[in-house]
């Protein structure tokens, strides 16, 4: 297959780029200086002068805080660029991926959310969230919304490297712990994908899918695994939300049921923290 990444620079896209040296498919990776997925007719041109099978949409804003001031943003990248990317699929008839979120939904349920659970996003980046995953999935194009949690890599700039950051800075953090969900480390996303793309389930019309690490955390147990696999002698302390207040609120509870990616796609799940220690040894490389 020729595979088109938008949003390659960020941290999923780089593990996809770190993952095509060892794939027999073809890839052309993007970021906003190669291809804007806010002007349709520049996508429009790209996929006319290159052959693509499946686009892979990497791209958003995540700037979960910032988005509440900075609404028009959000919605050009999380929402209008999905219509512009589905526009394109129906017209070339190419497959697309999307890569949603947990923040879709409001976090007051207390059990793992499976698909078909009503969403109620409540922040700005939760709802132009959705209102991508609208655009495809109320298309026609053989697609797929996944949504994930937590999102880490040796790449970018994420949670990990923050707490190791301030970690080896201060003597004791506190971080939250009555907002719960999973980490996922982006290579084990990046490997799903691929899965997915040349599985026969990938045949015709839209799914929806969850997918993160296996097992549970707060932020607080997340911080403290962190500092243990890491070695960082630093004391990290539970604090509440109402602690830590933020622009955006963000939900109590978004832990995601994978029950259907594992069955449709034959996809084994990692364990959250036997993924930790494979990225932080993987950053000692770097």
């Amino acid at each position: 297959m020729n595979i088109l990444v938008t949003g390659a620079n960020g941290q999923l896209g780089s593990e996809l780029r770190a993952l095509s040296d060892q794939s027999s498919h073809s890839f052309i990776f993007t970021d906003v200086n190669e291809l804007d997925i806010l002007n349709a007719d520049a996508i429009q041109e790209f996929v006319k002068n290159n052959p693509i099978d499946v686009i892979i949409n990497c791209a958003a804003y995540t700037a979960v805080d910032k988005a509440e001031e900075d609404v028009e943003t959000a919605r050009a990248l999380n929402a209008l660029a999905v219509s512009n990317l589905v526009s394109v699929c129906e017209d070339k008839n190419i497959k697309l991926i999307h890569i949603s979120t947990d923040y879709v939904f409001d976090g007051h349920n207390f059990k793992p959310l499976e698909e078909h659970c009503p969403v109620a996003p409540i922040g700005v980046y939760g709802k132009t969230k959705r209102e991508g995953e609208e655009y495809l999935l109320n298309s026609k194009i053989t697609g797929a919304v996944i949504r994930t949690s937590w999102l880490y890599s040796s790449y970018g700039n994420n949670f990990v490297k923050s707490m190791m950051r301030l970690g080896r800075e201060k003597n004791e953090l506190g971080v939250i712990f009555d907002q719960i969900g999973t980490p996922t480390y982006a290579a084990d996303l990046a490997q799903t994908i691929l899965t997915i793309c040349q599985h026969p389930s990938f045949g015709c019309g839209s799914k929806l899918i969850h997918y993160s690490n296996e097992g549970v955390a707060s932020w607080y147990d997340f911080a403290s695994a962190i500092m243990e696999i890491a070695g960082i002698d630093c004391c990290v302390k539970p604090i509440e939300t109402k602690d830590y207040p933020t622009p955006a609120a963000r939900p109590y509870y978004s832990v995601m049921n994978k029950a259907l990616i594992k069955e449709e796609f034959g996809i084994e799940i990692p364990y959250w923290r036997d993924s930790l220690r494979k990225c932080i040894e993987r950053m000692k490389e770097f």
